[in-house]
């Protein structure tokens, strides 16, 4: 019964709004990094991880693009008769 009648208390504690692992607010070093001039994309800005994963989603897009147009082109074609 005890359990029941501390169950108020545990919530409240539990959903309580102090900050126990206190973060470090990063927002003004990325505003410097992305909003400096140095003629790159903003795509671009973060990096080298930036650059790798522009790089793996226009392959992914470029290869996807050609094997539309290859299956809208085999589809056209008529079946050969056997």
């Amino acid at each position: 019964m005890k359990h029941l009648l501390a169950l108020p208390y545990l919530a409240s504690r539990t959903f309580s709004t102090t900050v126990r692992n206190q973060l470090r607010n990063k927002v003004p070093e990325h505003q410097k990094i992305f909003q400096a001039d140095n003629e790159l994309p903003v795509h671009l800005k973060g990096g080298t991880v930036d650059a790798v994963f522009y790089r793996i989603t226009m392959t992914i897009t470029v290869a996807g693009t050609f094997l539309s147009l290859y299956s809208l082109f085999q589809a056209a074609l008529p079946r050969a008769k056997k």
